[in-house]
């Protein structure tokens, strides 16, 4: 029995011990009353005690005093992790550091401090000038923006909209107003991208590219002074239109692997011998390229005879430098054409440009990728997560309204549970779309998170594929037929621009999330690798048994939390999100867990095994999803109408994250390993299920209601207010509808019954009233609402010249008679 006592209180001891982190001290003093314990069950004598004592005293000697530990213990195992740390180049390293870590590394270090983000991070807003911005210039814009001329038509902006573009300083809202921008924040960037997205995709792309990706982003954080003072003033009013040439034929998303070059030489430029570079260069699907006035360009820098000063060095690596378009040597080539805005190629060769050109100057020679990156980053935190908010926008209100107004056997389509299937998604995903895009562009006003960003990027483009493929299909006829008619079909043609652009979604979730997220959010792993690559022992001894405590914490609570389903764990608030608050926090600590288990086991194999790497990035998108929806659903006063979506949010974050960790698992290389990861991460198996039918239903059904929420879920879209607008005739015809329904309901009904008959509405309106169902007010009611429902719900025909010219002919669209 004491044997007994002894094991329960040894297990238990270590347990809380771990649980709580404990230093080496305590363990030293857990590990001496065990043996203690041990001796004296024993019957153990004073000599045998001091002996075992005195034997126990060495292990505990050296594990407490950290000079001898660094020697004996640690010096063993940093020549091994030094032996088996992979190696890294460059470019993987300024992909690394550049940067910074945010919400990410909370959620991934499996104790996130959620008040940091619901309290301290505080709901972005709008300053006046700001929001004035939105109410004025934005909406005029998008009232100059008819995206069936734009697309089909023209193939491009209007005149007056470039024009206008330029006089109110949409292409610099990111440079500041010391230069002639706006100086707005991302926050509000994310918002003017949005709503301009909501009424035409060209439009959106024209603006969001310079205010991305761009020599103006570029200038603002590395220019020199000169620089600035030569090209800011011309971005900012509009006198310069910028592209930035990265993407070649031979390189997409592995920028490293540019083939350009940049050959530093003297050469005679404006009469006077000149030290700079000599570039040749093939760029493609360069945006803004067909009508930029200035070409930032990324290229391998090489010094092959150490002009710069270094004459050890001659490859220096991607470099950014900044060039009129109309230098001596540029081409701006033929345009592609993804959509109507401008896209094409830029070539040049032998083209010679000063080496002060460099972006920063001599200084920031090799210096580009670093610059790229960070750059890269911010930008996908507003640009794309605001064309997805914006297609979920009208996707969501215009479903709404369609599946109210349209009618099968009588009933409205949105009130099939088949329908509800794709409309409960669409509600729900453009809650979370929302959600993201307030939260990763606020996030970018106070860091430069890359690896929040990535996940922002791949998710919310997957999200509007799937939210706009479900609107096409419960619209149907009404989104496949082309014409001014249809607000659908350019975002689903849009689709595959937004999956492709600024690194594809198959390398973004593959390698880039848990990749760069396993090294810069763990608070051991990168500051190891470079304690190793400085060979400083000291430093790496602090840093591995430091980790040796965190791993084993994290197991213990991984575990502990899988047995109690997480009871036990602290929710920063009571309501109905508490349990979220711990669930997640439990997944977070089994993420925290399992990366360094497959770190430890996997090493440098891990960057080869995609699929593993995937899912675990897949853990680490939904934890931050899942977090967006709370923060969202915490800033707008946890309402009635909001509870419901992000339930369905949050419930199906949970059961994406307990598939990916049971995908994981299942395909680890080892068994054993995969076996004790499915005991401590999933300890009862299954605890996590789908949203249910009804509460998908239920948010389905919201969306075709006029609620607060969603007005709000669609402030920053823009929809027409007039019946002869893309998306005005179809909210025109809703709030007929809603004002009439209750009559328009019991004439249907009494039609239903054979109470009104005829064989035209006409003649059914006339029985109705002559049957006292309705007065005569009512019918004329009825008669001008369905005809104003039958235009809402109509498509588009041509001319076959029409067709044939692409518009091109003068001829007036007629409107086909068939819903």
């Amino acid at each position: 029995m004491t044997a007994l006592y002894i094991t329960v209180g040894a297990i238990v001891g270590a347990w809380v011990l771990a649980y709580y982190e404990a230093g080496s001290r305590l363990w030293t003093i857990f590990f001496a009353a065990l043996l203690g314990a041990i001796l004296t069950a024993s019957g153990a004598g004073t000599l045998v005690m001091g002996i075992a004592f005195a034997i126990f005293a060495v292990p505990a000697l050296i594990m407490n005093v950290k000079s001898i530990r660094a020697k004996v213990v640690t010096a063993p195992v940093f020549k091994g992790f030094k032996a088996v740390l992979p190696p890294m180049t460059s470019t993987e390293r300024e992909a690394l550091e550049a940067g910074d870590t945010w919400w990410d590394a909370e959620m991934f270090r499996g104790k996130p401090e959620w008040n940091k983000l619901l309290d301290d991070h505080k709901a972005a807003e709008y300053t006046a000038e700001e929001q004035s911005f939105m109410d004025n210039e934005v909406n005029e814009l998008c009232a100059m923006l008819d995206d069936w001329k734009i697309s089909f038509e023209d193939k491009d902006l209007p005149e007056e909209v470039w024009n206008f573009m330029r006089e109110k300083r949409f292409f610099s809202m990111l440079i500041s107003k010391e230069w002639g921008g706006l100086g707005f924040s991302a926050y509000a960037q994310s918002a003017v991208v949005t709503k301009l997205a909501t009424r035409s995709l060209a439009g959106a792309v024209t603006v969001m590219v310079p205010n991305s990706l761009g020599p103006g982003e570029l200038l603002m954080h590395y220019g020199t002074d000169e620089q600035k003072k030569h090209w800011l003033p011309g971005l900012a009013d509009g006198t310069h239109i910028p592209c930035f040439a990265l993407t070649g034929p031979e390189a997409g998303s592995d920028a490293g692997a540019i083939p350009d070059v940049g050959i530093v030489c003297e050469q005679e430029f404006e009469g006077k011998k000149t030290l700079g570079l000599k570039l040749t260069f093939s760029k493609r699907y360069i945006t803004l390229a067909p009508v930029a006035t200035c070409v930032g360009l990324a290229f391998k820098l090489y010094d092959p005879e150490g002009l710069l000063g270094d004459e050890n060095k001659s490859d220096y690596g991607i470099t950014c430098a900044l060039l009129p378009a109309d230098h001596p040597g540029v081409e701006i080539g033929n345009r592609h054409f993804p959509a109507a805005f401008m896209n094409g190629t830029v070539r040049g060769e032998d083209v010679f440009i000063p080496v002060d050109w460099i972006i920063g100057g001599v200084e920031k020679a090799g210096g580009g990728w670093r610059m790229l990156v960070e750059c890269l980053s911010a930008g996908r935190g507003i640009s794309l997560p605001a064309l997805s908010a914006a297609s979920s926008k009208v996707a969501y209100r215009m479903t709404g309204a369609y599946s109210r107004l349209r009618r099968q056997f009588k009933t409205p389509i949105g009130m099939f549970e088949g329908v509800q299937e794709a409309n409960g998604r669409i509600a729900g995903y453009t809650y979370k779309l929302e959600a993201m895009r307030a939260l990763t562009a606020s996030a970018v006003d106070v860091c430069s998170p890359s690896v929040v960003t990535a996940i922002a990027k791949y998710h919310m483009t997957e999200m509007m594929r799937t939210v706009t493929t479900d609107a096409v299909d419960v619209h149907g006829g009404r989104a496949v037929q082309q014409g001014p008619r249809n607000y659908l079909a350019t975002g689903y043609q849009g689709i595959p621009i937004a999956i492709t652009v600024e690194g594809a979604n198959i390398l973004t979730r593959n390698l880039m999330i848990f990749g760069q997220g396993a090294i810069r959010c763990h608070p051991y792993v990168f500051p190891e690798m470079e304690a190793a690559r400085d060979d400083n022992l000291s430093e790496f001894d602090n840093l591995f048994w430091g980790h040796i405590g965190y791993s084993a914490n994290r197991a213990v609570r991984a575990f502990t939390y899988g047995l109690t389903g997480a009871a036990f764990v602290s929710s920063p608030t009571n309501g109905p999100m508490a349990k979220y608050y711990k669930q997640l926090t439990r997944m977070s600590c089994a993420l925290a867990f399992t990366s360094d288990v497959t770190m430890g086991v996997l090493g440098g194999e891990l960057k080869r095994m995609e699929n593993l790497s995937a899912r675990l990035a897949d853990v680490l998108s939904e934890l931050y999803m899942a977090s967006a929806v709370l923060k969202y659903y915490y800033d707008n006063g946890e309402t009635a109408e909001d509870l419901p979506h992000a339930e369905w949010n949050l419930q199906l974050s949970l059961f994406n994250i307990q598939t990916a960790f049971e995908e994981f698992i299942d395909n680890f290389p080892n068994p054993v390993v995969a076996r004790i990861l499915k005991t401590l991460v999933l300890p009862l198996g299954r605890s996590y299920k789908q949203p249910s039918d009804k509460l998908r239903n239920k948010i389905a059904a919201m969306m075709m209601e006029p609620t607060a929420l969603r007005d709000r879920l669609t402030k920053e879209a823009y929809f027409g207010t007039s019946e002869d607008d893309v998306t005005g005739r179809m909210e025109c015809a809703y709030n007929s509808l809603l004002a009439i329904e209750p009559v328009y309901n019991k004439f249907l009904k009494a039609v239903g019954k054979g109470k009104a008959t005829g064989l035209t509405i006409t003649e059914q309106l006339a029985s109705a009233v002559a049957n006292g169902i309705i007065t005569q007010i009512e019918a004329d009611g009825i008669a001008a609402f369905d005809k104003q429902r039958f235009d809402a719900l109509a498509t588009d025909e041509f001319t076959k010249e029409y067709i044939a010219t692409s518009g091109k002919v003068a001829n007036e669209a007629k409107i086909e008679q068939i819903a």
